[in-house]
Formats: C-alpha cells, sequence, structure tokens
C-alpha cells in the first residue's frame, strides 16, 4: 500500500479512547516503523468492511497524530473507531452528499463518513481549483470524527498554501455560554496552517481550556484538572472532571472566569461557519458522533503573492524566536514547532506509542488475522 495524505507527509520530513498516561517521556516509548505501522492500521480498518481509500486515511491521520506528538487523538482512538465501523456508527462505504457545487464554494453531506478520509477529499477538491479560484472554502455537514485537525495542514502549507480547518460536534454540548452555566457548545477546535521560508506554523486551538476527550482520560485516571479549568452545575470554579463528565457542569471557555468571553466568541463564530453555512446543527438535533467541518484553502500568489507572504511570516518567526524569553526559559518557539521536529524524528526512527497500545489492538488484530508489528 502507497503511503498517502497525512502518512506521506511524514515521510517528507466524545469518545471511549484508550487510556494514556498524561506525560511520558517519548525517548523511552516503544517505536514502530511509519510503512509497517500504517500498513497494519489501514488492514484492522479493511477486514471491518471499509472502503481501501476510507481505512487509509484513518490510518495516516492517528499515525500522523502519534508522530506529532497528539498522543491522546492518535492510535489512542483506534479501538473507538474500529468499534463505530463495526456496528455502523460510522458509516464505511460509498461516497459523500453534494448539497452545493459553486466552485469556489462547496457543501457535502458527509453522511457519517470517516472524518479524516471527507477531509482529505475536499483538500483534493480544493488542489484542484486553487489555481482558478485563489480562495476555496468547503463545508461538510454529517462527518464521523476528524481526530487532530494539525495532522492534514502540513499536505497544504508545503504547497506554499493558507489554510483554516475549523470544526464543532452538533451533538456534544459540554462548554457553557460566557455568564450561563449550563453545557452548549463542544470545544470548537480551530486550526490553521501559516507557510514560512521554513517550517509551518501550525495551530491547532479549542474555544474552550481544554477537551471533553481530556476530561474523560482524567476521570479514567482518577486525576484533575491541573487548575480550575471547570464549573460545576451551580456555576462554581471546579478543578473535577467529573463535574464535567457527570455532573451536569461545563468546561470554561478560553478566558475563563475573568475572560472567557474570547473563548465564547471563537466558539460562536466556529458554530456559525460549520453549522450555520453547512445549514446542518444543533436545530436540528443530531444524535450520536457528528462533526461539522469548514476547510478554506487561500492561495498567498492570488494576493501579493508567495514570496511577499512569506517574506512577512519568516520575519514573524525570526521575531519570535529572538524575543527575550523569560528567566529560565527557552527560546520562544512558533506553534507547530515541536510537532515538525517530532514529526521528522518519527519518520526517521519510528512512531512512538505508549506502551500497552499496541497490545489493546490484538483482539482486532486476531479477528483479522493479522500480527501486530514488532517494535523496533
Amino acid at each position: 500500500m502507497l503511503l498517502a495524505g497525512p502518512a506521506a507527509v511524514l515521510m517528507k520530513a466524545c469518545c471511549r479512547v484508550t487510556i494514556l498516561p498524561m506525560k511520558s517521556n517519548v525517548d523511552i516509548l516503544p517505536r514502530y516503523a511509519l510503512p509497517e505501522l500504517t500498513r497494519f492500521v489501514a488492514a484492522l480498518f479493511c477486514a471491518t468492511g471499509m472502503d481501501a481509500d476510507k481505512a487509509e486515511a484513518i490510518a495516516d491521520s492517528l499515525i500522523m497524530a502519534d508522530g506529532m506528538g497528539h498522543s491522546t487523538h492518535g492510535l489512542a482512538l483506534a479501538a473507538w473507531y474500529l468499534e463505530a465501523a463495526k456496528s455502523g456508527v460510522m458509516c464505511i462505504n460509498g461516497e459523500m452528499r453534494v448539497v452545493n457545487d459553486r466552485g469556489a464554494c462547496i457543501t457535502w453531506d458527509g453522511q457519517r463518513l470517516p472524518g479524516s478520509w471527507l477531509i482529505s477529499r475536499a483538500m483534493d477538491s480544493a488542489l484542484e481549483r486553487i489555481e482558478q479560484h485563489g480562495v476555496v472554502t468547503v463545508v461538510i455537514a454529517n462527518s464521523h470524527h476528524t481526530g487532530a485537525l494539525a495532522v492534514y495542514l502540513p499536505r497544504l502549507t508545503e504547497r506554499g498554501l493558507l489554510v483554516k480547518l475549523i470544526c464543532s460536534s452538533p451533538a456534544a454540548r459540554g462548554v457553557a455560554p460566557f455568564g450561563g452555566t449550563e453545557p452548549l457548545f463542544s470545544p470548537n477546535p480551530v486550526a490553521a496552517g501559516i507557510p514560512t521560508r521554513g517550517d509551518p506554523i501550525l495551530l491547532d486551538v479549542s474555544s474552550s481550556i481544554t477537551t471533553l476527550n481530556s476530561a474523560r482520560q482524567l476521570v479514567a485516571r482518577g486525576e484533575r484538572f491541573p487548575a480550575k479549568w471547570a464549573m460545576d452545575a451551580e456555576g462554581q470554579p471546579s478543578d473535577d472532571p467529573n463535574a464535567v463528565v457527570s455532573g451536569g457542569g461545563s468546561l470554561l471557555p478560553v478566558g475563563g472566569f475573568d475572560h472567557g468571553h474570547k473563548g465564547y466568541g471563537m466558539a460562536l463564530l466556529v458554530e456559525a461557519l460549520t453549522q450555520g453555512l453547512s445549514g446542518q446543527g444543533r436545530v436540528d438535533q443530531p444524535q450520536g458522533t457528528t462533526v461539522n467541518i469548514y476547510l478554506q484553502v487561500t492561495d498567498p500568489s492570488a494576493f501579493a503573492g508567495v514570496d511577499a507572504f512569506t517574506r512577512q511570516t519568516q520575519w514573524l518567526v525570526d521575531a519570535c524566536h529572538a524575543n527575550k524569553p523569560l528567566p529560565g526559559r527557552p527560546r520562544v518557539r512558533l506553534p507547530g514547532e515541536h510537532a515538525m521536529t517530532r514529526q521528522r524524528q518519527a519518520a526517521a526512527d519510528g512512531v512512538p506509542l505508549a506502551a500497552g497500545l499496541m497490545e489493546s489492538l490484538q483482539p482486532f488484530a486476531i479477528a483479522a488475522g493479522l500480527a501486530l508489528p514488532q517494535a523496533l
């Protein structure tokens, strides 16, 4: 199987998940060769009856997440995805439904197909049209889970394209609006890839201080938030993730109790872009795992030009690196800098996986007649 999507980039440079430690020393984690690991994971999904291109897209995105260091959204999700594929919660065959297509503006119903595959197809469409239009926007309703958004960005930034990737989960409620106490929004992540003359700037942030997935993992480990990142059902600050997971409480928006109007504003914008433009959202009361996606790709050559664009972005990178750091702290870094470094190491030395994660996939491997990959 040829590597495609995020895994090819790696070679060039509300859910139940496997529980991972909060912090691990990546240098002592078992590592697995990228091509072998990708073939194995794709084969696991093909064994469910999934179309091969969809299985490859899932394998690429999950493994890329582990390679970048986003371990909570890497192969820790594989067992949940496999169960969703087998149960029919995730659709494993077929195509999206085209709702509207006006050249530079595309709208799809994702039909609960894998989010990684839908994003890959959306990027294909954008690349086919970007030379003509300069800016291409694809909005998708009713996708299955997408995983970590940062993993998709390098495919476009390496072509000198600016990309924005934004998601919401209209069936999920875990974040109250600022000034309220009742959960209304999902964490609503916003990601962007910004080309420079070196590594891209890769943003991937949520509109809430943390995520529902992280809260569930803390509950499973019997741990608490590092600070009061939540509020209970009565609106009191809390560091207890149970207040969110089972107590009717809420994650706080970015800015917390003092400046949470900032994260609240982000959440509103995300919902408008992903649900308003797609025409499907909370008002329709969807159930289960459903994600709406907004992808916008911009070609700087349609504006002042690529050189002019990267002249500005590279200056910003250099100025941030030159900024005097806090006492005792290392050099100021750019978002995505560590992820790109880890990515290159994973391509050269193997993808690090948490101890026990591969063994957790053993039942699926046995059912598929596959042998687990061996650590390097």
